[in-house]
């Protein structure tokens, strides 16, 4: 009989999540500890992925994939039996909106057991949020498993987490509680109250690791001993909705109006998905605070701008920009992508930073425009782009953009390289899929070497979840033919819009400049450097203005022609 490889069966884990994923979502319901439920969770542990670390180790709580689920997941989701994902059906109006720290979602606590998440980003959204409560529910197992003994009765730690919580007892000491959680999570005292720390970093967007956990395990014991299921369900309307560009087009026909109305449409347009400060930052920052920023570098005016106590220099810059050629389009219509469309004839008059050349001539010629748009997430990457690509639908006629050039700067897992490091793809490779879509990239490796940083050129693989990848699964890309150099969630899916746009429908010129560049936000093939290790911080600082600052050079810096 043919014996598998591990690569082989962690593959088929995938597909089955994903395919027990989509059933349940048509289904319309689910119990995690139902039938259905249980072959997700069983899919799951058998993939082992490295982002929830000690997933399998059926005596430890994983606390770095703990924090990094709670980042992403609403605040007090802990607390709620009945989670529900719905479409924009204007609860906003009647409830108050919670948002996720690491997630740009909407979400509504309906009651104290109720909780509603907003999905307004496609199915990749879906399965992200599907795949952290997995994950969630599987450690709430673990902490009701060593809360209750054989015969049914509390442990101790569980008894003084509990009156610690609920207030049922005089306040301990830090030192003490932390000794009676890390027993209850079988995690060291070191790893507990380093994961008590990074939560308490952020603790208007969720309740603490003694609160969270209590609550875990409280709902995982009532089920358990009571009966009282929990039950994850999706409502009619987002089952419906999903997939039909709803959102996506609402958002685009926003941009394009603006585009019209600004007399801006007829212009090149040089398209950026990035980040909503750096393009900003590296053309307004210096021009807006000459005095402040004087003999800076543009890093150091990122590091200056990025610190939380700075927000008002950022308002100025943001003033400033409004004043000189930049419009903000704040987006409401569900897409959760801000956009900022930038008149570049008004730089002429500007005093730039000295790192930021200009061709006057050609600015003066061209005119171009700078469309920059807020990260998309997973295959909602195809439906903005693909509805941001169609002509405009002016009061009289059709409008095909004058697309120019279109610059896709992303984070992505590196599997060879660190933290920090840049990636230049030659191709993008849908993972699970023979999709791949190969690419003629402005940028090449030579771009950005010399800068302290290394640079890999070669395929990246487009993977349907971040959080469902191990070390099997990413050695065969990298060590096979594929010679993949990393890892992201957007790149098939951009290229795929743009192709068909330029290729197929003839919306766009055929030729339109394509530029692709990754800085690394992690190293999945390293242990304890997955994305559940931590944010980049200021490493990331670095390569998001080197990029931006070569992106912006190939715009703004061009010869005339």
């Amino acid at each position: 009989m043919l014996q598998l490889t591990r690569a082989q069966e962690s593959r088929a884990a995938i597909e089955k999540i994903y395919i027990e994923m989509r059933h349940l979502f048509n289904r319309g319901f689910y119990k995690p500890f139902g039938v259905s439920g249980r072959e997700v969770n069983e899919a799951l542990l058998a993939l082992r992925p490295e982002i929830y670390g000690s997933i399998n180790d059926a005596k430890k709580v994983e606390l770095e994939g703990l924090v990094y689920v709670i980042d992403r997941l609403p605040k007090g989701i802990e607390e709620c039996r009945f989670i529900k994902f719905i479409s924009e059906e204007g609860y906003g109006s009647s409830f108050p909106v919670i948002v996720p720290l690491k997630r740009r979602r909407n979400c509504y606590r309906i009651d104290q057991e109720q909780m509603f998440m907003e999905i307004t980003r496609g199915r990749s959204e879906i399965y992200d949020s599907l795949t952290h409560l997995t994950f969630l529910y599987n450690e709430a197992e673990k902490i009701r498993r060593r809360a209750l003994n054989d015969k049914g009765q509390f442990s101790r730690e569980w008894l003084q987490l509990e009156a610690l919580v609920t207030k049922q007892t005089e306040e301990q000491s830090k030192e003490v509680a932390f000794t009676y959680l890390s027993t209850l999570l079988g995690r060291t005292f070191e790893e507990t109250k380093r994961a008590w720390q990074r939560l308490a970093e952020n603790p208007h967007t969720n309740n603490g690791l003694f609160h969270i956990v209590y609550w875990m395990g409280k709902l995982s014991i009532e089920e358990f001993l009571h009966g009282k299921d929990r039950e994850i369900s999706f409502s009619p309307a987002l089952r419906e909705r999903i997939g039909h560009h709803i959102y996506g087009e609402r958002w685009a026909a926003n941009i394009k109006r603006s585009l019209f109305e600004n007399q801006l449409i007829h212009r090149p347009l040089h398209i950026i998905s990035s980040n909503p400060h750096s393009v900003l930052n590296c053309l307004y920052a210096y021009a807006a605070l000459p005095k402040h920023f004087n003999g800076m570098s543009l890093e150091a005016i990122a590091l200056e701008l990025s610190k939380p106590e700075n927000k008002d220099l950022r308002q100025e810059i943001e003033f400033f920009a409004e004043q000189n050629g930049v419009s903000f389009l704040h987006e409401h219509g569900g897409a959760n992508i801000p956009v900022q469309i930038f008149d570049t004839t008004f730089l002429l008059k500007l005093k730039l930073h000295p790192e930021i050349t200009i061709n006057p001539n050609y600015i003066q010629e061209h005119k171009p425009v700078i469309l920059v748009m807020d990260y998309a997430f997973g295959e909602q990457a195809y439906e903005t782009m693909d509805e941001l690509l169609k002509p405009y639908a002016s009061p009289s006629g059709n409008i095909k953009l004058n697309v120019a050039s279109i610059s896709i700067m992303g984070k992505a897992g590196i599997l060879e390289g660190e933290k920090g490091d840049l990636m230049i793809p030659t191709s993008h490779v849908f993972e699970g899929t023979a999709d791949n879509y190969p690419l003629d990239n402005e940028f090449t490796k030579a771009d950005f070497e010399g800068y302290g940083l290394r640079v890999f050129e070669g395929s990246m693989i487009t993977v349907l979840g971040t959080s469902l990848q191990n070390k099997d699964i990413l050695s065969y890309f990298k060590n096979s033919s594929w010679k993949a150099i990393g890892l992201e969630m957007e790149g098939a899916h951009y290229q795929k819009a743009i192709q068909a746009a330029a290729k197929i429908r003839k919306n766009i010129n055929k030729d339109v400049i394509l530029r692709y560049a990754y800085y690394a936000s992690d190293n999945p093939l390293v242990t304890g450097n997955t994305l559940a290790s931590g944010s980049l911080g200021v490493i990331g600082i670095k390569p998001t203005y080197l990029i931006t600052a070569k992106i912006l050079d190939k715009i703004i810096n061009r010869k005339a022609e």
